[in-house]
Parts: C-alpha cells; sequence; structure tokens
C-alpha cells in the first residue's frame, strides 16, 4: 500500500484501491470526496497506469485544479502529466477540436457563452419580426438547451408532433424555426455553445464508430465527479466511452442533487446499479466539516425523501450549538436581526467577515439583506453579480481575441467591427448582414470584398472596412509567434482600446482600464504558469487562453481579490453548493418560498427543493441558523407567510426557537416550538391580520449587565461589558433599531457595539 493511503479512512482506502470495474462512491457532505477522487487517480498512476490512459471528469476548472495540485502533492508531478483530466465542456471540447473535420466545423472553432447566445436568439427574434415578450430570450435559449441536452437536434424538434402540439398550446409555435435559424448562425460562425460541446460529442461517437473506439480504448479508466448532476447527454458520453471495459468510478451524493433546473438528472446516480449489475458501492458517512447537532439535524431533513440511496452521516466532531430558529415580524426585521447578529458574533468572537454566509432562495431576497448590513456598516459580496468576464469592456477585448483566432464568429465581428469608433456605421453594418444572409458567407469574407459581394459602398467606407480587415489578418499572423500576454498588448494598444478608455478620466472609465489591467495581468498569469509536470513555461498563446476562459464555470469565477475575500457572502444556496462557512444563517424558510410554490405540487420537485435545504444545512461548519418571517413583501403584494414544513421536518431534538422580544417583558418569551408557532401564525392571521413583535428596550439578567435604551447612554459615560471590561462612551449614532455606541475600552481600544445586543452595566 503506498504511504499516501495512510491519510484515508477506511472506506476512503477501498474506494481508492478498487480500481477494476464499476464503482459508485457515494459521498456524504462533507465527507472527503474529492480527495477519494484524488488519491485514486494517484493510486492508478502509482500502480503504474499510463496517464493518458485515465480519464477524469469533473463539473468546475476549480475542482480538476485542485485535483491536479493535490496530485503533484502526493506522487511525482512528471508521472500526472498528460491526464485527461477537467470539466465535461473543456475534455469533450479538446476531443472535438482534434475531430472537428468529421462535423464539418473547423478547430478553432469559437465557444459561445449564455451572453453570446442570448445576442444571437434576441437578433434572431427581431428579424423574424416577433414579440420579445413572448419568445422572451432566457425563454427560448433554455428551451433549446433542454432540447440538447436530451439530443434532440433542431429537424427533430421541428418534426415532433409533441414537441409541436406543446409549443401551439404555449402560444410559441416559432420556438423551432428560432431553434433552427439559431444553428445556422452558430455553423456559420464556426461556433458552438456550451450544449453543443456535448451534443456534438454524442454525435461524434454515434455516427463515427472508428473515433468511438479510438477513445474506448484511450480511456482504460473513467472517473466522474459529482456524478448526481450529470445530465442525460452527459451520461450517455460516460455510457459509451466506458463501454469497453466498465472501468468506471463514478463519485456523488444524491441527497445533494439540486440542479434538476440545468438538466441534471438524479436517475443517473439512482438507477448505476442497473445499469451496471456488477458494481460496487462505498459510501462515505463520516463529516469531517460540522458538528453533531448540524449533521444530526441535516440526516433528520432528509431521511423525508423517498427517492434516495439510504447512507448514515455521522461526525466525531464536538456536538455544537443546536440550529437556531428564529421567527421575525417581516423581512426587514429578519435582515436586522441577521445583520445585527452577525455584528454581535463579530465583536464577541473577534472573526473575520469572510466567517459568515447568508444563504437564501432566491436572488431578490438580498435587497433587504443588503440595506441591512449597509446600515451596519458590514461589508458584503454578493455571489451571482456580473462576472469579470461580462464585463462590456473586457467584452471588447475578447471580441478582438475571438475574431484573430476565428474570422467567422460573427457575433465579435458585430461588436467589434465599428469599436472603438472608425466611420463604419449601422447603414454599412445592415448592407453587411444582408449580403451575408443573401450569400450565405459569413460577414468577414463579405467585409474582405464587399463590391465583389454585391455590397455598395462609397470609397471613404470600403478604405475603412479594408483597413479594419488588415488589422485583423496582421494580428492573426502573429498569433502563434507571441505568447498570450504579447498579443493582449499588441491587440489593446494597436486597436485604439487603449486610448479610448484611457483618455477619459471619469471614474466609470478609470474602472474599465482598470478591468482591462487586470485582464492583461491575467493574460500574464497565464504565460507565467507552467503547466503540471512542467519545469519550463512554453509557448503559451491566445486562443489556448480563450478556450480556459471559455469553459470557465460559475464556481470558477467565484474567486475574489484579496482585498475583497473577507466580507460577509451573500449568495442563493445553488450558488453556495461545493463552499463551507463557520456560521451560515438560511433566510426565508417559508411555505411558498421555500420550498418553493412551484414545486409543491410534485413530488420530484418537492424532494429537490428538501435536498436543496440539506446542502442549506451542510455549509455550516460551527453554527447553523434558520430564520422565517410571518410576512413577507413578494411581486407587488403583501403576504402572510407560514414557517417552512421543513423546519418542522427537523429533529427538535436539535433545534433551539428563538423568538422576538416582547414589550414589558423582563426575560425572552418562552420558546416555541415549530407547531405552536405556526398555531400562532394562523390565530394571528384569522383574527387581526397583523402581526407585532418589537425588542425590549431593556432586558436585564442577575449580573446587572443589561440590553440599554440608547436614551440611557450618554457621552463621556463609564460602562461596563461583558466581555471587553471597563470603557467610556465617546460616540452615539443612530436610533432605535439602529443605535450605536463606540466605546473606548482600555484592553481592547475602540469597539462599536450595537445596542439592541450589546449587554452593558453603567458604572457609578
Amino acid at each position: 500500500m503506498a504511504d499516501f493511503l495512510k491519510d484515508l479512512n477506511e472506506p476512503q482506502q477501498l474506494a481508492v484501491k478498487t480500481t477494476q470495474g464499476p464503482v459508485m462512491v457515494i459521498a456524504g457532505a462533507g465527507s472527503g470526496k474529492t480527495r477519494v477522487l484524488t488519491y485514486r487517480v494517484a493510486w492508478l498512476l502509482n500502480q503504474g497506469v499510463p496517464p493518458f490512459n485515465i480519464l477524469a471528469l469533473t463539473f468546475t476548472n476549480k475542482a480538476s485544479r485542485e485535483m491536479r495540485e493535490r496530485i503533484a502533492s502526493l506522487i511525482d508531478p512528471a508521472k500526472a502529466k498528460g491526464l485527461w483530466m477537467g470539466t465535461f465542456h473543456s475534455i469533450f471540447a479538446r476531443i472535438l477540436r482534434a475531430e472537428a473535420s468529421y462535423l464539418d466545423y473547423p478547430s478553432h472553432f469559437t465557444i459561445y457563452d449564455t451572453a453570446d447566445s442570448k445576442r444571437v436568439i434576441k437578433k434572431i427574434v427581431k428579424e423574424q419580426n416577433l414579440d420579445d415578450k413572448t419568445y422572451a430570450t432566457g425563454y427560448v435559449l433554455n428551451r433549446i438547451s433542454n432540447a440538447k441536452n436530451n439530443l434532440i437536434s433542431a429537424a427533430d424538434y421541428n418534426e415532433d408532433p409533441e414537441i409541436q402540439s406543446h409549443d401551439l398550446q404555449s402560444r410559441k409555435p416559432k420556438l423551432g424555426l428560432i431553434y433552427s435559424l439559431y444553428q445556422q448562425k452558430l455553423h456559420r460562425a464556426s461556433a458552438m455553445d456550451f450544449d453543443d460541446l456535448l451534443f456534438n460529442t454524442n454525435l461524434l461517437l454515434r455516427d463515427f464508430p472508428d473515433i468511438l473506439y479510438k477513445y474506448q480504448q484511450r480511456f482504460d479508466y473513467i472517473l466522474v465527479d459529482e456524478y448526481q448532476d450529470t445530465n442525460f447527454s452527459q451520461y450517455l458520453i460516460v455510457k459509451k466511452l466506458a463501454a469497453n471495459n466498465e472501468n468506471l468510478c463514478v463519485v456523488g451524493d444524491d441527497a445533494q442533487s439540486i440542479y434538476a433546473f440545468r438538466g441534471a438528472n438524479i436517475q443517473n446516480i439512482l438507477n448505476f446499479k442497473s445499469d451496471y449489475p456488477d458494481h460496487k458501492v462505498f459510501k462515505l458517512e463520516q463529516n469531517y466539516r460540522s458538528t453533531q447537532h448540524i449533521v444530526s439535524a441535516a440526516n433528520s431533513l432528509i431521511v423525508h425523501n423517498k427517492n434516495q440511496i439510504h447512507k448514515t452521516v455521522w461526525t466525531s466532531n464536538g456536538p455544537g450549538e443546536k440550529i437556531q430558529v428564529m421567527k421575525t415580524t417581516n423581512e426587514g426585521e429578519e435582515a436586522s436581526w441577521v445583520s445585527g447578529r452577525i455584528f454581535e458574533l463579530l465583536q464577541q468572537n473577534q472573526l473575520p467577515y469572510s466567517a459568515f454566509a447568508v444563504l437564501y432562495r432566491t436572488n431578490a431576497q438580498s435587497r433587504a439583506m443588503e440595506e441591512a448590513m449597509r446600515r451596519l456598516n458590514i461589508p458584503y459580496r454578493i455571489f451571482g453579480s456580473v462576472s469579470f468576464y461580462q464585463r462590456r469592456e473586457v467584452k471588447d477585448v475578447l471580441s478582438y481575441f475571438r475574431l484573430i483566432i476565428n474570422p467567422r464568429d460573427e457575433d465579435a465581428f458585430l461588436r467589434i467591427v465599428n469599436f472603438p469608433a472608425r466611420g463604419i456605421g449601422a447603414t454599412t453594418v445592415d448592407k453587411l448582414v444582408a449580403a451575408a444572409g443573401d450569400t450565405g458567407k459569413s460577414l468577414w469574407e463579405i467585409a474582405g470584398d464587399p463590391s465583389g459581394n454585391g455590397v455598395a459602398v462609397n470609397s471613404g467606407i470600403a478604405r475603412k472596412l479594408a483597413e479594419f480587415v488588415t488589422m485583423i489578418k496582421s494580428f492573426s499572423a502573429r498569433l502563434y509567434k507571441l505568447t498570450a500576454f504579447e498579443m493582449g498588448e499588441l491587440v489593446i494598444n494597436k486597436s485604439g482600446i487603449r486610448k479610448f478608455y484611457f483618455e477619459d478620466e471619469s471614474p466609470e472609465s478609470i474602472n474599465r482600464r482598470e478591468n482591462i489591467e487586470e485582464l492583461l495581468s491575467g493574460l500574464q498569469d497565464f504565460v507565467s504558469s507552467p503547466e503540471e509536470g512542467e519545469t519550463e513555461v512554453p509557448l503559451r498563446t491566445l486562443d489556448e487562453f480563450m478556450q480556459d476562459i471559455a469553459l470557465l464555470t460559475d464556481a470558477d469565477t467565484k474567486k475574489e481579490k484579496d482585498d475583497d475575500s473577507n466580507k460577509v457572502s451573500l449568495m442563493t444556496i445553488h450558488a453556495a453548493k461545493g463552499l463551507e462557512f463557520p456560521f451560515v444563517f438560511i433566510t426565508g424558510v417559508e411555505e411558498n418560498l421555500f420550498p418553493s410554490q412551484l414545486s409543491i405540487n410534485s413530488q420530484s420537485e418537492l424532494e429537490e427543493e428538501r435536498r436543496l435545504f440539506y446542502v442549506a444545512l451542510t455549509r455550516a461548519m460551527t453554527r447553523a441558523t434558520v430564520t422565517y418571517a410571518e410576512t413577507r413583501f413578494r411581486y407587488g403584494n403583501f403576504n402572510f407567510c407560514e414557517p417552512s414544513r421543513f423546519i418542522d421536518e427537523l429533529d427538535p431534538e436539535y433545534l433551539d426557537h428563538l423568538t422576538t422580544r416582547l414589550p414589558g417583558k423582563k426575560k425572552p418569551a418562552k420558546s416555541e416550538s415549530f407547531a405552536e408557532s405556526r398555531k400562532n401564525f394562523r390565530k394571528i392571521t384569522e383574527s387581526t391580520g397583523t402581526a407585532t413583535s418589537k425588542p425590549v428596550a431593556a432586558e436585564e439578567d442577575n449580573s446587572g449587565f443589561a440590553i440599554l435604551d440608547p436614551g440611557v447612554l450618554k457621552m463621556g459615560m463609564e460602562i461596563k461589558h461583558q466581555r471587553f471590561g471597563l470603557g467610556t462612551v465617546v460616540g452615539i449614532e443612530g436610533s432605535g433599531q439602529n443605535a450605536k455606541a463606540t466605546v473606548t475600552f482600555a484592553g481592547a481600544g475602540n469597539k462599536q457595539l450595537l445596542l439592541k445586543f450589546a449587554r452593558l452595566k453603567i458604572m457609578g
């Protein structure tokens, strides 16, 4: 046994060493699944398996990068050189580039991201004079994506009577036409979208048996991470590639399958045993992340799902604190309570802001939370905002890069043909587009010879088009002679982009040029970083860089700048998958919000919502807090809310119900059970239709420390704090719920205290 296996527990070791035949590793939350995948690859390499015979598929570049780094630390890095390890999309893009000619594509095809695809669809809807509300871009793209993930081509879509009937009943009979035109535009631009990378790989393996045989022979061992998140298209590719010897290892957790809306099919992992009757199953049930109360509460929740692979997750960590369940009056009070609690914990424990995460079911819930954070000057960051590579100025530069690599890329051409402005106006561009449509040629070909393709332009416009084409050709000629960084600098300087953004001193332009400089820094990092096992850095070109960033996933773009990392994280639960935080607040846990109103009439959808809540709970390492409101303003309406059934499904043994403090009470009201809370909710809504609950002005305990009314404190007053000791009030600001005092403590310096939480004693 290799020495490095001593780091694994017994089930992990068995999963690593069982290399022959189909293996399924069911990995509970925080149980070290990435470690098992990593050590399994290292074990295979250590047993003499050539790296190019191993295929490891992940869902994020971050996961594959971490695996590579760990493998390099376990064995000789040179042994790992040649591994086929990466995301589904990056590996299949690599195969498609090598075999592109079989599908009538050039090897340098462009990969369109979601924003690119939406622009193409929007253009088609406009060209066809269709209502852009009926044919909303997001809906149309989602419909096309679902079709591709189920291997339904545009031709199949238009010939299927059931699909056509559905679209007709939905009053969207032109969806099939849009799908066909969309694919035509992609092919004419030598472009594929993300779904095409899977769809076309399936076509390649289906229609060309020699290609299928070639890759079956190459990949003796196949490993798949997060198997519960695979869709039908990914499932078929893996099944075909593994058919030769079935040395397939899949790792995942059915209890964390939360991406059905993206096409993920939980049946892939549930049906593994029927797909591979000779399979072996290993269950990783020890959680290394969370406390016993968090793990036990999560277990008590997920047992309510019928469609699952049973396991008992446990931990040797300490019991920790119970799950706190907090009822508030409305979303504003909920946000204030959460931000106030974070403020209090920060002061009591001297924690970094990054130790906290606030999770919610929908992005819209962030508004109230952001306002509450700002009132307390708590720095926060929101995951899911515009990613770096989607910012306008960055897309401008990237469009130059794309056109240099693939002149047929029409989306890139249209974006930069007159940027920065060079006198090629909309009328000229419309003529080029019309000619391309009439002749079937690319915009690049038309622009290179407008008169020869029937485009009437004056000599001035013809000259400007020629200058643009010549500039792009001059860049393309150096594509494989210069590094990606050198090409980036050349393009930014010679295209006029630097002059355009760097002469304007407005705050917006300064921010945009900082982003361009950051892009150049990224190019420099790319060309300076050796590949795994390399001692010297080879010439890394612009086309390699573009493929890397084209295949970035949401998880890969979560990385923040160092100076931006110490902030409270606000995000949807879907965005939190794969992350962990010491303190987690799960907000808005109410019926019709979580679970979503759209899911409560379907068992499969309700079970996915329950899995989503399970994921939220298991992000917490030290403490998890669940909050819900009695009323919430949604979709322009004031709604009374009922606490989520998921709270009721948590074993009360692991819960600590809190209540807001009522006026006139010296001590907190007795904790309510969930059933009592639901009963009280009904009483409120049935009788008065109102809910009142306010914090008490002053609450005292036997030690003499109390939560003081802000009006009691005066500048210069001597007070005592339970943690920081004696201090002097040097500042008072805000009022009511938001009142804060700045106090200078002899041993702790200046501290800002939120008075509705700070327990103080007035001295003298």
